[in-house]
């Protein structure tokens, strides 16, 4: 029997989060798209908490003009400046069983250009 597109999902972000773990020192980045914004948070799994957390919602970036993917581009470089505030420089990335394409690619692009290694 076939798989629905979110089970496939639950399924690839199982086998990733198997591989990775944020800790203090290098925070998961994880993201999440849904049909209309795009959310981006920098967790430290070892303590089970949220470092920061940044979305297309925010005031700032929701007043742009744009379609999904510039947003998600602008929620990417949002997310390094708040990163290296907090002093945060390296990542490791969670793509959350999302293909790496589309928003998932801008979100991590502009996070790059702003800073972020991973």
């Amino acid at each position: 029997m076939a798989l629905t597109k979110q089970e496939r999902r639950y399924r690839i972000k199982k086998r990733i989060r198997k591989i990775i773990s944020g800790t203090a020192e290098k925070p998961r980045l994880s993201i999440f798209r849904s049909n209309k914004q795009v959310y981006a948070q920098l967790i430290n799994d070892l303590e089970g908490t949220t470092l920061l957390a940044v979305s297309s919602l925010d005031k700032e970036i929701s007043e742009k003009e744009g379609n999904k993917s510039e947003k998600a581009a602008l929620v990417g470089k949002a997310l390094a400046e708040k990163a290296k505030a907090a002093g945060v420089s390296n990542v490791v990335f969670d793509r959350n069983g999302y293909l790496y394409h589309g928003r998932v690619k801008q979100l991590a692009d502009a996070a790059r250009e702003g800073g972020l290694k991973f």
